[in-house]
């Protein structure tokens, strides 16, 4: 299995995105955010996403070089048109929006429709947490990618709609980052790219009958995807549903609807808040980094080497990779040496 310095996977793939087109700074970002969630370990959002952006791009799906439109702004609310600009451009560009409208006023909220796919959302949560701001965020497919069917039926009708929540403590950020389906769509389809078996209890076939083959997302006829909750299935459901609302409502975008496109981006809703127009900066700071401690504390039971709490397991990924290089399967490493030939682009050695 290749394994890639991240400096060198981060120059490889900004390269790749230059010769499609992709103005430099743009590029940058962009292959910063993909190579940023392969250090923490979620490689579903990693630069498995190059060549499917790139085809968003070449389809026409993808625009270069737009800006982030103001439609609608208030001295702490503001709502924005992503023109299918990529995501990870416009999304940074929309919490660099609100962060200082959060600061004047202890909170702010901004949403943009038409993003392309914004990749990582603990990504911009470690951000705004580095200005000592608290982030929830969450997005829908504008209406595509219906591979989440309630509990009892057989076809897909919301996306895997994610929520993050991020906290500044002493310590680093608790960054609280899930999808609302018992895993993130990515994630099933880096089983099906490596045409490897899903785990159990992930996927349902078109007779809602358990699967392990990751292919019933990809190909008629469809399965679906387990929403989170295990036997409280309707919990994940749920969730998923009032944020498909809010990410659909508040953006001007679409919720989940008939007759919807295949996915390609993602509707966008930032909730940011100031500690420090509430009770204090110092006082959210000790009591998070309070209740970290207390919890990490747990007695544990035997074989478990430590409680970790929502962020600390990227931290030790990121740690390991940062040392030891980014493992990339070979399946997916395959499909980045053919488009970099395609490109004109030389694969790192």
């Amino acid at each position: 299995m290749p394994t890639i310095a991240a400096a060198e996977l981060t120059e490889f793939a900004q390269s790749m995105f230059a010769a499609a087109g992709v103005p430099p700074g743009d590029a940058r970002v962009v292959a910063e955010g993909l190579v940023g969630a392969n250090l923490r370990g979620h490689d579903s959002h990693g630069v498995m996403r190059v060549p499917q952006y790139i085809e968003f791009l070449r389809e026409g799906h993808y625009r270069l070089g737009v800006d982030l439109i103001v439609e609608h702004e208030t001295a702490a609310a503001v709502t924005c048109d992503g023109q299918w600009g990529f995501g990870q451009v416009q999304a940074h560009r929309l919490l660099g929006k609100i962060l200082p409208k959060a600061k004047a006023l202890g909170i702010a909220a901004g949403t943009a429709r038409n993003c392309g796919h914004i990749g990582r959302l603990g990504e911009y949560a470690e951000r705004a947490a580095e200005s000592g701001i608290a982030l929830i965020a969450t997005v829908n497919n504008n209406g595509s990618g219906q591979r989440v069917a309630p509990p009892g039926g057989l076809e897909g009708r919301l996306g895997t709609n994610p929520l993050c929540v991020g906290i500044p403590t002493e310590d680093g950020p608790v960054v609280l980052d899930f999808g609302t389906s018992v895993a993130a769509e990515g994630k099933v389809r880096v089983y099906a790219i490596n045409e490897a078996q899903t785990p159990d209890g992930w996927l349902f076939d078109s007779d809602g009958k358990p699967t392990n083959d990751p292919n019933v997302l990809y190909r008629a006829p469809f399965g679906t995807l387990r929403p989170m909750g295990g036997d409280q299935a309707y919990k994940g459901f749920g969730l998923a549903l009032v944020l498909d609302m809010l990410a659909g409502g508040l953006t001007g975008g679409r919720v989940a609807h008939e007759g919807a496109p295949p996915p390609r981006g993602n509707n966008v809703v930032f909730l940011a808040l100031d500690p420090g127009l509430f009770a204090g900066r110092d006082a959210l700071i000790e009591q998070a980094t309070s209740l970290a401690h207390y919890v990490r504390g747990t007695p544990r039971a035997e074989g478990v080497e430590a409680i970790l709490l929502p962020g600390d397991p990227e931290r030790i990924v990121l740690e390991r990779r940062l040392a030891e290089g980014i493992p990339i399967a070979p399946a997916h490493w395959a499909r980045l040496a053919e488009l970099a030939l395609q490109l004109g682009v030389t694969p790192p050695a």
